[in-house]
């Protein structure tokens, strides 16, 4: 095998070679990130960001990069990939990385109990790229901004107590929440941080139990010094995971350490939460992170273009900022959207282009249909309240317009059975199966039962016209 400045040397003589044969963007964003390792039996190894990335790669550049390889090695010169282990850092074109590092279960990391002798290493789980530093800050976010911040910077030395973030989807939630674990860890103030999603302490503590290690499990989350948990409206109705909870809650702030929480609404509003635990996420301070203006909107973009070293120009930012508000999401997408176009048609990124993605979006914005929507109209129809969809209530007239709510929300959106559940109060997915079966059962047996179905479903579909 050949030393590693071969590899390196090999390589960049195919990217000279390669540089040549494509336009500037798509050199920057697939050739770039790439990183030769060695040369073994003449076959260059190159190491790629992820299997997206080596798929897309082969997909459309793979004829270049073996003729190019061939040009330089020899005609029997093959190319080999290895997949990057870490998936941060500066290793690809982030607009077309994951947005958040899986979670891996964290069982494996409980080969101690007690504080005192936690010491072996665990994922964190934090994302780097969440950081204070690319946080930007405008009028929606600022106090929610120097909250998190002041958390960082004195971890369960504030009033702040719980820390609760709340907001709607896609405006920065769990990326001001991960600022505050990374600065902490970074600065010192803190060395035991723990990000997880609600989802994800659910599943490991359900595995807990089926494998007797509840304790470990516990002790476990007790033992650090900030815990960050990810939209806490996903408990709603899992009562042994918020009971849990609740204990694990109570351990870590009586013994001085951090919480810290989001929330797609306050939690006062949460449906399906023990009111005990709702009462504890008030201890401390609740803040709200809104829709970002116009002048927030293109610092977004204009900072999401020099990270991934592409020149934007001004005014196609300018037309993207002025016409998608919504939420941070989608305004980085249309960005994603615009990039990839220009990228895969070798086009130029013009105001033009832009126009042709946002209008696209707007579309597919108008005939979006959300489980809030449905839930709204089929109480209207039924008569009954959206937090008795939501709720425990067994009353006959409540269970079937959940049930048609569920079948509706299965029929009309892409959500998955297991998000749909989440949705109704943390239902399994086969409760959604067996609540899908009685309605299509209803509409083909019950002619009243179709007729009200019917109305519902047009309500619904007048939505996105």
């Amino acid at each position: 095998m050949e030393t590693f400045v071969d590899a390196r040397g090999i390589w960049q003589e195919c990217m000279k070679v390669i540089q040549g044969r494509i336009n500037n963007l798509n050199y920057k964003m697939w050739f770039e990130p790439v990183t030769p390792i060695a040369v073994d039996n003449n076959s260059l190894v190159l190491k790629v960001p992820s299997l997206f990335f080596h798929d897309w790669l082969e997909e459309h550049y793979g004829t270049v990069v073996n003729e190019t390889v061939r040009s330089v090695l020899g005609d029997s010169a093959k190319v080999e990939y290895r997949i990057s282990d870490d998936d941060g850092g500066d290793s690809g074109p982030s607009f077309f990385r994951p947005s958040q590092f899986s979670t891996h279960p964290i069982q494996s990391r409980w080969s101690a109990t007690a504080r005192g002798a936690v010491k072996a290493p665990f994922e964190s789980n934090l994302n780097p790229r969440y950081t204070f530093d690319n946080f930007i800050k405008g009028d929606s976010n600022q106090f929610a901004r120097a909250a998190a911040y002041a958390v960082g910077n004195n971890p369960a030395g504030t009033s702040f107590n719980p820390l609760v973030v709340y907001g709607g989807v896609g405006l920065g939630k769990t990326h001001l929440i991960q600022a505050i674990g990374n600065f902490a860890r970074q600065s010192g103030k803190s060395e035991r941080v723990l990000y997880v999603s609600s989802e994800r302490f659910t599943v490991d503590f359900v595995d807990a139990i089926q494998k007797d290690r509840a304790t470990e499990f516990s002790n476990f989350y007790r033992s650090m010094d900030i815990l960050i948990v990810d939209d806490i409206q996903f408990f709603a109705g899992k009562e042994k995971t918020q009971d849990n909870f609740f204990h694990t809650f109570n351990a870590l702030h009586q013994s001085g350490r951090q919480i810290i929480l989001s929330s797609d609404r306050p939690p006062k509003e949460l449906s399906g939460v023990d009111d005990r635990l709702i009462s504890r996420f008030t201890w401390g301070l609740t803040v709200d992170v809104q829709p970002p203006d116009l002048e927030t909107r293109i610092a977004i973009l204009r900072k999401k273009s020099e990270d991934d070293g592409i020149q934007v120009p001004d005014d196609v930012i300018e037309y993207v900022a002025a016409n998608v508000t919504s939420n941070i999401r989608e305004l980085e997408g249309s960005l994603i959207s615009i990039l990839a176009k220009a990228s895969l048609g070798n086009k130029e990124i013009t105001v033009d282009l832009a126009k042709e993605v946002v209008r696209s979006l707007a579309v597919s914005r108008r005939t979006a249909v959300t489980v809030e929507d449905i839930q709204k109209i089929v109480a209207d129809v039924f008569d009954v309240t959206e937090d008795q969809l939501r709720g425990k209530t067994r009353k006959q007239e409540v269970v079937i317009a959940r049930q048609t709510a569920m079948y509706l929300t299965k029929e009309l959106t892409r959500l998955p059975l297991k998000t749909i559940g989440s949705h109704f109060g943390g239902r399994d997915h086969s409760t959604v199966i067996y609540a899908c079966q009685i309605v299509g059962n209803h509409i083909s047996t019950d002619d009243k039962f179709k007729g009200k179905y019917d109305r519902i479903k047009k309500k619904i579909e007048m939505i996105g016209m």
